[in-house]
């Protein structure tokens, strides 16, 4: 498939004004709602202006966690340690506890990096040392067993920078309550190493110190409109994080400049773009948990859910050595329309996943679908070769979240690679007279998971509704002949992504953790053996309920 008037769109993108920015933005350190992220502001904002880009600039007030100053004591010895965002701050003088080591294990893929294991082990009272990164689940899982601190052992030399919060976004009534009440440090491998020798031996004492810079402030969220000529209501969502650990180049200075080279180029075609485009540039991402797009979602929510066609994440392109699509998130009925994106637009394969709860995922309670996410890394083999270790973002560059996330991260020809994925694939999917939505897809992932927990779902009803759908569509070549087929595939889209991903209501966010498919069913599986067989069965009860009824109002929307 293929939309009038891509070439044209691709063969605009430049590199030049997206490299500068990129240079300019590898000056600055640019912590939420700080005055060099106000410079990132301005950097993009005059481009904006002098291409005559309109958009516009919000400061809404949220929660921003800045660690500030960190160290980890051990039977007299003092550590070097790095604190995350939204841990517990100690005071200068530290909390002091009995440290006790509980085996973790690093990570092998991106996915895993979210997950954690419980321990069985009693933590209660004392620190735990632990392998990982200090992910939500593992800081949760703690903190819910009693334990008073954790100390995580980094994969390697650098200690990575990084946020442990389950809050997404800024925190309402019914989630202030799981932010940490317990301090959280990292230290290298070989003093984590030097660390479990310590704690193995028994009895030993440690002294955690977090401090944090932490309150309700004002940070920027730029957002570009450039509006569609035919159905200008009707749009995509382009968007990535602004700030940054330390000066954070390949995460995400690279997925700014592509931001912003996108914004240009689709402005200067405009004439060919039937429906809208909006390109965001969130703060909060790193030290607020997502609190910029989270904001954004709450701000215009019944237009996200009524008008927006997909959201598409733009986090760590055009960095070094990554040459392969591996490690992309795509909901299930854009699988498709990514995977012919990138083999159109890159000239590459790629292979992807259910969207993880990370990265800006803002919009899944909406019913919002997505693509992307992250974009080109590393590939797996080169990677072990290297001896390296998964993370988060960078191209899966392990400079990701430290000091060394500098300019040497980024690779010119690479970044051309991907702005002009990102440009035709946004372009392609606003473009398309039909939305490039293919629900039986997503009709088919949730009937097979549903099977994976034992449960037997008529999903044939929405399936025929959908094919009928399908083909009455087919002929269609007009953005005003397809809107009716368009308007029955937003409302079906919005039922089954909801319940596919998501268990919080439609104008809530879901926590930061591990999310299954069908997390109904997943959180009554988890539950079984642990409560009354009575509360699980009355939540599998429920689950049914749900998961039917949104098949039905899926099916109910496709028959038009």
């Amino acid at each position: 498939m293929s939309a009038p008037g891509e070439h044209s769109v691709l063969e605009s993108v430049r590199l030049d004004d997206a490299w500068a920015l990129v240079e300019e933005l590898a000056e600055l350190v640019r912590e939420s709602g700080t005055e060099d992220e106000r410079r990132a502001v301005g950097a993009i904002t005059s481009r904006l202006e002098a291409w005559g880009v309109p958009h516009r600039v919000y400061e809404p007030v949220c929660l921003i966690s800045l660690p500030r100053a960190a160290g980890l004591t051990v039977g007299g010895r003092a550590y070097a340690a790095k604190t995350p965002s939204m841990a517990r701050s100690t005071g200068p003088e530290g909390w002091t506890a009995r440290l006790v080591y509980e085996r973790g294990a690093f990570a092998e893929k991106v996915d895993e990096i979210f997950a954690a294991a419980p321990g069985e082990a009693d933590v209660a009272g004392k620190f735990v040392l632990t392998e990982g990164f200090p992910m939500p689940g593992t800081v949760v899982q703690l903190e819910e067993r009693g334990a008073a601190g954790v100390v995580c052992i980094s994969p390697g030399e650098r200690i990575h920078e990084g946020i442990c919060t389950p809050v997404w976004g800024s925190p309402d009534l019914a989630t202030y309550s799981r932010k940490p009440a317990i301090p959280v440090v990292s230290v290298s491998r070989s003093d984590g190493l030097a660390i479990v020798e310590q704690a193995e031996a028994g009895g030993v004492a440690a002294t955690i110190v977090a401090e944090h810079e932490e309150g309700w402030v004002p940070i920027p969220v730029v957002v570009a409109e450039i509006e569609g000529a035919v159905e200008p209501e009707r749009f995509v969502l382009l968007h990535g994080h602004l700030d940054s650990w330390h000066v954070g180049v390949g995460d995400n200075a690279t997925g700014d400049a592509t931001l912003l080279e996108v914004a240009r180029v689709l402005y200067e075609h405009r004439d060919r773009l039937p429906r809208s485009v909006r390109v965001a540039w969130w703060s909060g991402h790193s030290h607020g948990r997502y609190a910029g797009s989270t904001w954004y979602a709450d701000e215009h929510a019944l237009d996200l859910e009524r008008n927006c066609i997909c959201h598409v994440n733009c986090d760590s392109p055009g960095c070094r050595d990554a040459d392969v699509f591996e490690d992309v998130c795509w909901s299930a009925e854009l699988a498709d329309f990514a995977r012919d994106a990138i083999r159109d637009f890159a000239g590459l394969p790629a292979e992807g996943r259910s969207p993880l709860r990370a990265g800006d995922i803002s919009f899944q309670n909406l019913g919002i679908p997505t693509f992307f996410m992250l974009s080109s890394t590393m590939p797996a083999e080169l990677r072990r070769e290297r001896g390296l270790y998964a993370v988060g973002g960078c191209g899966g560059n392990v400079e990701w979240h430290t000091e060394a996330d500098t300019l040497e991260i980024a690779d010119r020809d690479r970044l051309l690679r991907d702005m002009r994925l990102y440009a035709g694939a946004v372009f392609r999917a606003a473009a398309l007279p039909l939305h490039p939505l293919d629900l039986r897809l997503t009709v088919a992932q949730i009937d097979e998971a549903a099977r994976g927990y034992g449960e037997v779902v008529d999903v044939r009803p929405a399936r025929a509704a959908l094919e009928s759908l399908y083909e009455s569509a087919a002929g269609v070549e007009t953005i005003e002949d397809a809107r009716p087929f368009n308007d029955a595939l937003l409302r079906a889209s919005r039922e089954l992504s909801r319940v596919l991903y998501v268990r919080g209501g439609r104008y809530r966010q879901d926590p930061a953790l591990d999310a299954p498919l069908l997390p109904d069913f997943a959180a009554a599986a988890a539950a079984a053996g642990t409560v009354p067989n009575g509360v699980v069965e009355t939540e599998l009860r429920r689950a049914r309920n749900r998961l039917e009824g949104a098949l039905q109002r899926a099916a109910e929307a496709a028959r038009l």
